[in-house]
């Protein structure tokens, strides 16, 4: 899995798929940061699990994130080009904004400020703020729960 952000290094980490229908694409992994991050409303540290969906034609990924003894943390929503998967390896350019969807219900947008800053073209600064609009519009519609992404 490479994960692309422009005027970054590339983020690689080794993940197993899970399922493949030609359009959407699971894996899992095991958190493989720096030992703990603790962004203020979740921590990710040793022995989480993400299970991550990516499209190939949709302009975001959610990654369903449990701690280690399976309890469900919330789901991690990067706002990116649809996935671009080739034998052993799914490559995502992230577009910086961000969804928290927390086991709780509760909703953050992220990192709008270094979206603003990162200078993307007029077409695709909108067509990922209108993904995260969708993204946050369906969460608050629904019922936080396993299928909360089934209707996307």
């Amino acid at each position: 899995m490479r994960l692309v952000k422009h005027s970054r290094p590339d983020t690689t980490y080794r993940a197993s798929v899970v399922s493949d229908d030609g359009t959407h694409v699971v894996v899992r992994a095991p958190w493989s940061g720096p030992g703990t991050r603790d962004m203020g409303f979740v921590r990710f540290e040793g022995g989480d699990l993400f299970t991550e969906h990516f499209w190939r034609d949709r302009w975001y990924s959610i990654k369903e994130v449990h701690d280690s003894d399976g309890g469900l943390k919330g789901w991690y929503c990067d706002i990116a080009r649809p996935a671009v998967v080739t034998e052993g390896e799914i490559v995502v350019e992230d577009l910086y904004l961000d969804l928290w969807v927390g086991a709780d219900g509760s909703i953050i947008r992220l990192d709008e400020d270094e979206f603003a800053a990162a200078g993307l073209d007029p077409v695709t600064a909108e067509r990922a703020v209108r993904a995260l609009d969708e993204l946050e519009a369906h969460c608050r519609t629904r019922v936080i729960g396993y299928g909360l992404w089934d209707e996307l």
